[in-house]
C-alpha cells in the first residue's frame, strides 16, 4: 500500500471513528434556560438520574439576569454531558431552535426549565422508538403531581423535596404502535380525536411530550418572538411521522409555575401570537394530503381558533389573566 493510500485509510478510519462517537449519543435534550435558578438543579438533576446514561443535555440560557448561568456553569463543570449554550434574550423559540442546530443525538427530546423527568423516561421511551422504528414515541405527564402542588401552593405549602415515582409492567411499556398518528391526535381533552380513544390521545401540541426521531425534527424551526410557538411546529412534525408509538405514561413532571413565560404574559400578546401561529399553522398544510388537511383543520386549528375569539372577547388591551 503506498504512502498515499495509507493516509487516505487513515482519513477514512479517522472518519469513522468520528461518527461513531458523534452517533453515541443515543437522546439529546433540549432545554431552554430564563431566570429559573430555583429549579435547575432538580430539572437537571432528573436528567442526571435517568436510567438511561446515554445522552447530551444542551441548556440555552436566554440572556438570564438571577444566578442560572453560575448554576448552569457549576453543573456542566462536573458534567461533561451538560452543554450550556449562551445567547442575549430572544425567548423559548430562539433557544430551542439555536439547541436544534447543534445537538448530536439520535433522537431528540424537550424538557422545560422548571420541569422534571421520571427516573426511567430515556429508557422507556428509547426502548419503545427502537423496538417499533418509531419517528415519535408519545407519553403525558403526572397529573395527580401537578394538582398536589397546585394544591400546596393555595395552601400557602412548600413543594415536596422527594416522590416516590411509579414502576410500569412491560406491558404497560408496550403501549399502542401505528402508522397513521393523525387517528389519535388533538387539541381537544378526552376522546375527541379522529379514533375516539380517550386511552391513546395525544393530546395538545407541547414538544416536551414526546421523544423524536432527530432526522424528524432537526430541520423544523419555532417561530421566534411568540408564545404558541408549538402549535405550527407540531403540524410540520406530524407531516413527517412515519411510524409512532403512544405510551398512556405520566413520565414528565409538569410544575404549575406562574412565572413561567406563558402565564405571566399579557393578553394582548397572547392574542397577537395566536393570529400570527394560527397563519402559520395553516399555510403548512396548505399542499398537504387532504385527509391530514381535514384533521389538521377540526381537531387543531378549529380549537385554537375558538381559543382566539374568546380572548379577543373577554380580554381589551394590555390586561393579564392566568390562560
Amino acid at each position: 500500500m503506498s504512502n498515499s493510500e495509507v493516509t487516505e485509510e487513515k482519513a477514512y478510519l479517522c472518519g469513522v471513528k468520528q461518527r461513531k462517537q458523534k452517533m453515541s449519543v443515543k437522546v439529546s435534550i433540549i432545554m431552554p434556560v430564563y431566570n429559573a435558578a430555583e429549579f435547575l438543579e432538580r430539572g437537571i438533576g432528573s436528567i442526571i438520574n435517568q436510567s438511561e446514561k446515554s445522552w447530551e443535555l444542551l441548556c440555552v440560557d436566554d440572556g438570564s439576569t438571577d444566578s442560572s448561568p453560575q448554576i448552569l456553569s457549576g453543573l456542566s463543570g462536573k458534567e461533561a454531558r451538560i452543554k450550556v449554550i449562551t445567547q442575549a434574550n430572544a425567548g423559548v423559540s430562539a433557544a430551542r431552535n439555536a439547541a436544534l442546530q447543534q445537538c448530536s443525538g439520535e433522537y431528540v427530546a424537550f424538557v422545560d426549565s422548571d420541569d422534571f423527568l421520571h427516573p426511567q423516561a430515556l429508557e422507556i421511551c428509547l426502548e419503545a422508538a427502537r423496538r417499533d422504528s418509531s419517528d415519535l414515541v408519545a407519553f403525558t405527564y403526572d397529573r395527580s403531581y401537578r394538582t398536589r402542588t397546585m394544591l400546596r401552593h393555595f395552601l400557602g405549602l412548600r413543594d415536596r423535596k422527594t416522590l416516590k415515582f411509579k414502576t410500569f409492567t412491560h406491558e404497560q411499556r408496550r403501549g399502542l404502535q401505528c402508522s397513521d398518528i393523525y387517528s389519535y391526535v388533538s387539541e381537544y381533552s378526552g376522546a375527541k380525536n379522529p379514533a375516539g380513544s380517550k386511552q391513546w390521545a395525544v393530546k395538545h401540541c407541547q414538544p416536551w411530550r414526546c421523544l423524536y426521531r432527530r432526522e424528524t425534527v432537526q430541520d423544523i424551526r419555532f417561530i421566534p418572538g411568540i408564545i404558541y410557538e408549538d402549535f405550527p411546529w407540531w403540524g410540520e412534525v406530524l407531516l413527517k411521522v412515519r411510524r409512532a408509538t403512544i405510551l398512556n405514561l405520566p413520565l414528565y413532571f409538569y410544575y404549575p409555575n406562574r412565572g413561567s413565560y406563558i402565564l405571566s404574559s399579557r393578553q394582548e400578546y397572547r392574542i397577537k401570537s395566536l393570529e400570527v401561529a394560527l397563519e402559520a399553522a395553516e399555510k403548512v398544510y396548505a399542499d398537504a394530503p387532504q385527509r391530514k388537511k381535514e384533521i389538521w383543520q377540526e381537531y387543531f386549528i378549529t380549537p385554537f381558533r375558538e381559543k382566539l375569539e374568546k380572548k379577543r372577547r373577554l380580554y381589551g388591551k394590555d390586561t393579564k389573566d392566568s390562560a
